[in-house]
């Protein structure tokens, strides 16, 4: 049975002071939570504060990016050994913020996914179009692309421990959404890939989380779709409770 997981992307947002203080009210307004699998991705600055903060707590802190070595000349990076030094246990690869603004390719976050696997560390693989890409109707080729190129090489049993985000490029931060009906439709087009690829019993074994602008207003009727298990949710994670409303909807 696959888990859900609703998924908090802080991104370049919040103090040490200010991730403390909302991680803490997370907690509590979370705390009766079961069902639902809680992750806050805060940024490098802050994960250590945030794994003390949660401590106790059904939250657990994602990373946002990591290098694909271990150690060395890598001036600016972090490596799976820090994170797990500190107790980081997930970690947020390609998304399409790093692809855009980074140039991050297919090979190389496939090296980032490999990496974390071996340092028992659960990657959030992230994939999705551009509006360019939906407008002509490339959506199915743009994904295929991503889940194929960041899984490339994976086992079986390597590939059910990665999580899938679908991110409609086109739906975030745009005021543009999705309608949960199109979302479904990419989700269920995902679950019939991880099919062919590792068949039927492992796809439906991973968890594919929806990335286009989820809020507590859509939240619910999101993921009551077949294929969506949970949410890789932007500007709602930065207030506890607008998030914690998201994570309810998941119940």
């Amino acid at each position: 049975m696959r888990k859900t997981i609703v998924a908090g992307n802080w991104k370049m947002n919040k103090t040490n002071a200010e991730a403390v203080e909302t991680l803490k009210k997370l907690a509590e307004l979370t705390k009766d939570i079961d069902g639902v699998e809680i992750v806050i991705g805060a940024p490098f600055t802050a994960l250590s504060d945030a794994v003390k903060a949660v401590e106790g707590s059904k939250i657990k802190i994602a990373a946002q990016n990591m290098n694909p070595n271990e150690k060395g000349a890598f001036t600016g990076e972090i490596s799976p050994l820090m994170l797990n030094a500190i107790g980081v246990k997930y970690v947020i690869l390609g998304h399409s913020e790093r692809r855009e603004y980074y140039g991050e390719t297919n090979e190389f976050i496939n090296s980032k996914v490999k990496t974390a696997l071996a340092h028992d560390l659960t990657p959030i693989l992230c994939v999705g179009e551009k509006l360019e890409d939906r407008e002509a109707n490339k959506t199915e080729a743009v994904v295929e692309d991503h889940v194929k190129g960041g899984l490339k090489d994976l086992t079986k049993e390597e590939a059910k421990k990665v999580v899938i985000a679908y991110e409609p490029v086109w739906a975030i931060g745009t005021g543009k959404t999705a309608s949960p009906e199109q979302a479904q439709e990419v989700h269920k087009f995902i679950r019939n890939l991880l099919t062919d690829m590792y068949g039927e019993e492992i796809a439906n074994e991973i968890t594919i989380q929806y990335g286009g602008s989820m809020k507590p207003e859509n939240a619910k009727e999101l993921m009551s779709q077949k294929d969506i298990d949970g949410g890789l949710v932007g500007g709602a994670s930065l207030e506890a409770d607008s998030f914690a409303k998201v994570v309810k909807a998941g119940l």
